[in-house]
């Protein structure tokens, strides 16, 4: 499995050892019920066809490894390991049922109220001597999360975990050339930034940058993201299932709840999630998503 052998070379077991505590609390302990593919694990898998099943926590951990990896501070692999624990049932899907199709952040407003209601992980942050505050806008971080074209961490982890699973156009060697090929530079605004000492795996991370952005601009996952935003919405205002369960339920014991409710258009629409075939989906106009453009820096100097 490539997602184990990207851990073994993030040495993620010694940082587990270091960080155990805070994956124990049900903060982040929560997020091995979220798929990191937005739901589309339990999709038509003529659609989908994942090599591996990663999930929000999985992402959590190789993530915060990487940061960990790159000799980040404390403060800023603490944050990592939060800096997803916002994120609903279905992830970006509920973007798209909120309507934010280009920024697909509507959810993260929720991540101070979570964090605030898990007492284990405030007292785990008292203990360190770290604020909320300290932790809680990752963006403050720029390794952690900055703008496009810029490369950080959640970016280049997100661009392995779909290489390995999704487009599948990953192999030991390419994840291993691309760790060994990073480095972190002062970017022409002063921060810190991820970049590379090799041009050739700088433009390898572009090229599978490329690649999952054409997916997710596809006709298909368009479909599929509406589709399960359009069940999500549909099943809340029926009241068979309330907005604010998204940040408690795991995805699996949603859908089962959906599927044994005995509402004939529920069931139509879970069913042609579950079941259509590629070449059934239309292609329809949708709004503009997210631009996932990339231009890192080699050698201290944007690529392009």
């Amino acid at each position: 499995m490539l997602y184990k052998y990207y851990l073994e070379l993030l040495k993620a077991d010694l940082f587990k050892q270091k960080y155990q505590a805070y994956l124990n609390t049900s903060l982040i302990k929560r997020l091995k019920g979220i798929s990191y593919l937005c739901g589309m694990d339990y999709a038509s898998k003529d659609v989908y066809d994942f090599k591996e099943k990663i999930t929000r926590f999985d992402h959590t951990v190789s993530g915060a490894s990487l940061v960990n990896y790159l000799n980040g501070t404390k403060e800023e692999v603490i944050s990592f390991l939060c800096h997803d624990a916002g994120t609903p049932c279905f992830s970006h899907v509920i973007d798209y049922m909120n309507k934010d199709y280009e920024k697909q952040e509507s959810t993260e407003e929720d991540l101070a109220l979570l964090l605030k209601q898990d007492h284990h992980f405030l007292n785990l942050l008292q203990r360190d001597k770290i604020t909320v505050s300290q932790i809680l806008n990752f963006k403050q971080y720029s390794l952690i999360d900055n703008d496009r074209p810029k490369l950080c961490v959640d970016r280049l982890d997100g661009i392995i975990l779909n290489g390995i699973s999704w487009s599948q156009t990953l192999t030991k060697e390419s994840i291993r050339a691309i760790l060994s090929s990073l480095a972190i530079y002062i970017n022409e605004d002063g921060e810190k930034e991820i970049g590379f000492t090799n041009e050739q795996i700088a433009r390898l991370v572009v090229k599978e940058n490329n690649i999952i952005a054409r997916y997710c601009e596809s006709k298909e996952d368009l479909f599929m993201m509406e589709l399960l935003a359009s069940i999500t919405k549909y099943a809340i205002q029926q009241e068979y299932l309330f907005y604010h369960e998204l940040y408690i339920l795991s995805e699996e014991s949603l859908l089962s709840r959906l599927k044994e409710i005995p509402d004939p258009f529920l069931h139509q629409r879970l069913m042609l999630f579950a079941n259509i075939k590629r070449k059934d989906i239309p292609y329809v106009l949708h709004p503009p998503v997210k631009k996932r453009t990339l231009n890192p820096l080699v050698l201290g100097q944007r690529l392009n």
